[in-house]
This record gives structure tokens, sequence and C-alpha cells, in this order.
């Protein structure tokens, strides 16, 4: 029958991209065993490129090279953005960067969600009573 039948081994890629930085957490199917965790700020030396697509694909490209050492060939992907009751609530540049790199490098997706923190009636916005005054 089917003799070289491939076996997936599903990995999570939780990707928190906000507009400062960019973070690609590789877990288990579980979420509880790390595989690989990288950041922008450990791909460039200077700050101001930490959130920028290119970084992003860098930092993808070291994060999936780490699952596929480790056995990983599939990804469900989780993207966050700071969300919250002040953060903005879409994610920043790098996060489409970084799902298409992670397909390019051989991996395989499967879900992709959106997992960003909303709130369910919050603490009072910053701005004082009558907003912010432009």
């Amino acid at each position: 029958m089917a003799a070289n039948k491939e076996v997936n081994r599903v990995g999570i890629a939780h990707i928190f991209s906000s507009y400062n930085n960019t973070i690609i957490h590789i877990t288990d199917s579980t979420g509880s065993e790390t595989i690989a965790r990288v950041s922008g700020g450990m791909v460039v030396k200077s700050d101001r490129l930490q959130s920028s697509p290119t970084t992003a694909m860098a930092a993808a490209k070291k994060a999936a090279e780490m699952a596929i050492e480790k056995g990983i060939n599939m990804l469900h992907v989780k993207i966050k953005a700071p969300g919250g009751h002040n953060g903005p609530m879409n994610p920043g540049p790098g996060a489409q960067a970084a799902v298409r790199t992670l397909a390019r490098r051989g991996m395989r997706i499967g879900i992709i969600e959106e997992v960003t923190p909303v709130p369910h009636d919050s603490c009072r916005k910053k701005g004082g009573k009558r907003g912010r005054r432009v």
C-alpha cells in the first residue's frame, strides 16, 4: 500500500506582532513545550528595525529551521496583536510576512487563527472626560 506515507508532526506557531516588535514562538501541539522562540530583536541590531517585515521574515526563517530540526513539519498559526483596552487591535507589519516565510520554508500551514485579546468592558480609556482633543 502506501510505503512512504509522510507523518505530519503538528506544532503551533504563536506570532505576536506589534508596531514595535515581532515575536515568533513555536510550541508542540499541546502548547506546553517550546520548540523555537525568535524575536525581531534577536535578528537585527537597531531597535527601529525590529517590527519591519524584512526582520519578521528573517526571524520566521530561523524559527522554521529550528522546528524542522526537531521534526515539526505542520503548523497551526495563532496571530496576536497587543489588543486589550489601550493597545491596537490589528497586528503589526511583521505578521503577514512571518506566515508567508513559514510557508516558504516547507512548513505546511493548517489553521490561521486571530487571538488578539478583546476587552469585555474594561478599565476607563485614557483621555479624560471629553476625550483626546486634537
